[in-house]
């Protein structure tokens, strides 16, 4: 099974993937991993979806309303950071933006005068670092190599951990599982419109894991809607739900990504 995620080898994205194929190739775009997926050019993508201390991953949720996927897995995994470098003698901390922002209050008792530099993947800063002695990275520990460990877990909370998503094509969508994402555009917008929309979920006692709004891009103020929940689209309230929702948008539509389970993978 072909595996498309984040790279270069390294990334906390390269582990999560791991956990679903050996056969994995490696990309720096979200975007072109979804759109790959979506195209049949590959069997599966890994992509991060959202991380304990910063939030979601914008580039992910705009993709999975561009473009019909499925999500078969939920993946989640801690997050260990260390500084790896070639010596104390470091200008630069690179490393990618999320990882930086994880890592911020650290950085910011130890090392205050650093320039921070974001690059495309924790695993691209441990490059960066190897070819110049004056660069940092912030990778995983087991990244280091020929690198100095100069300091481990040095994220700003212990419970730091990111949660994956396992994609494949539409025809792969499945209505079994403990979890279920969609993504609502109502195309539409007045007063009570997004109450509508989360009420046949709060009538059947359906619990939502997450709600976030994105820009649509069809013009200022228009959102599209990714809800999680805790029931699979096998059941009768979920369908019921769905039903009323999908009423709601018909100016719009409701995507429905699939349901699924979730696993920790400990990295």
């Amino acid at each position: 099974m072909q595996t498309l995620t984040l790279g270069p080898s390294g990334t906390y994205s390269h582990r999560a993937a791991q956990s679903v194929s050996e056969d994995i190739e490696f990309t720096e775009s979200v975007t072109e991993i979804v759109q790959a997926v979506a195209n049949g050019a590959y069997d599966r993508g890994v992509i991060p979806i959202e991380n304990s201390i910063e939030g979601s991953v914008t580039e992910s949720l705009d993709a999975l309303a561009e473009y019909d996927i499925a999500v078969v897995r939920e993946i989640i995994t801690p997050i260990r950071h260390a500084l790896l470098a070639r010596g104390e003698s470091f200008e630069t901390v690179a490393s990618h933006a999320q990882a930086l922002a994880q890592c911020r209050g650290y950085l910011e008792e130890q090392y205050p005068d650093v320039e921070l530099e974001a690059v495309a993947s924790t695993a691209r800063g441990v490059e960066r670092a190897r070819e110049d002695d004056s660069v940092a990275a912030i990778a995983h520990p087991d990244n280091a190599g020929d690198l100095e460990t100069l300091a481990t877990d040095i994220q700003d909370k212990t419970s730091n951990a990111t949660r994956f998503l396992a994609i494949a094509g539409a025809d792969e969508r499945s209505p079994a599982g403990g979890k279920t994402s969609i993504v609502i555009y109502p195309n539409s917008d007045y007063p009570g419109l997004l109450l509508e929309l989360l009420k046949p979920f709060a009538e059947r006692d359906i619990n939502l894991s997450r709600l976030e709004s994105r820009p649509s891009g069809e013009r200022l103020g228009d959102y599209v809607f990714h809800v999680d929940f805790q029931a699979g689209l096998y059941e009768d309230r979920t369908q019921a739900a769905l039903e009323e929702i999908e009423t709601l948008a018909e100016n719009g539509w409701v995507r429905r990504l699939g349901s699924y389970d979730t696993e920790h993978v400990v990295s």
